[in-house]
């Protein structure tokens, strides 16, 4: 279990993100604590881990009464806002509540979880997003729903972006990092140029060079933490109130899921946060 000492002295507030080790599925000859259904897990494995994981979450008690609220994720800029436990699961990539007793979920094996909390609204929200969920700015527009329907200003949330594959480890095609440029005036950040291939500078094709002075690569890293965080700072949340988790999923097989090094047939890592029932 992975906390943030920032948000853990919050005395009404549930958080944390899971990691591999500790639960009762079997992956390559190892105990994992698999939370999604997956093909090669069974259903009753998959309740025991969520149920120890809930249980984890805090001191004895704290979780006791709270309601698992987990998305059926697609890699959208979907928001679901919930004031109770839906009778089915939500389509979409973020979720937002004020109310007590629920605590929101998202799941990841690479992707960028992220934990918001809203100190003075007592709002709180969780957020799943991969390379197409941060490109269509989910981040930015659950902030926004956050300050529609509770008032929450940018500056008093805190934010915790949590394991995710990092800048080192993520390859996305050269088409994903002419979308990034369009869409931001800053994404020449998050990509790593010197960490791409043998060329001098694989990233002299989104300049202005004549064209065939240098190839365009094949594939470039792409930092999706950094640009998560850039949406964060944009959106007007303080620098001190965003903290980031340094753990790659793709290095630390050891300790998280990653699903570009081991496939589907791995399990998923969950980020919850809520508000105590």
């Amino acid at each position: 279990m992975l906390q943030v000492a920032a948000l853990s002295r919050i005395p009404w507030l549930v958080h944390g993100f899971s990691t591999r080790p500790g639960g009762v599925s079997e992956l390559d000859g190892e105990r994992v604590l698999n939370l999604s259904l997956t093909d090669w897990d069974k259903r009753e494995n998959v309740a025991e881990n969520r149920k120890r994981f809930v249980s984890a979450l805090g001191a004895p008690g704290v979780t006791r009464g709270m309601e698992l609220v987990v998305l059926k994720q697609i890699h959208s800029d979907v928001i679901c806002a919930f004031d109770a436990l839906p009778a089915e699961a939500c389509k979409g990539d973020a979720s937002i509540t004020d109310e007590a007793g629920l605590l929101l979920g998202v799941q990841t094996a690479d992707c960028v979880p992220i934990l918001l909390v809203d100190p003075k609204k007592r709002a709180v929200a969780a957020v799943h997003a991969g390379w197409r969920g941060t490109l269509a700015r989910i981040l930015e527009k659950t902030i926004g729903q956050m300050h529609m329907r509770f008032g929450s200003k940018p500056a008093d949330l805190l934010a915790a972006i949590g394991p995710s594959i990092g800048g080192c480890c993520y390859e996305v095609g050269t088409e994903v990092a002419i979308q990034f440029t369009s869409q931001f005036a800053d994404a020449a950040d998050y990509f790593d140029e010197l960490r791409t291939g043998d060329e001098p500078n694989p990233l002299q094709w989104l300049n202005m060079m004549p064209p065939g002075h240098q190839p365009a690569p094949k594939n470039v890293l792409l930092d999706l933490r950094k640009a998560n965080r850039a949406q964060l700072l944009g959106a007007g949340l303080r620098d001190g109130n965003i903290f980031v988790s340094e753990l790659c999923t793709a290095c630390r097989r050891d300790l998280l899921f990653s699903y570009r090094k081991e496939g589907a047939g791995t399990g998923r890592m969950l980020s919850a946060i809520g508000i105590r029932a």
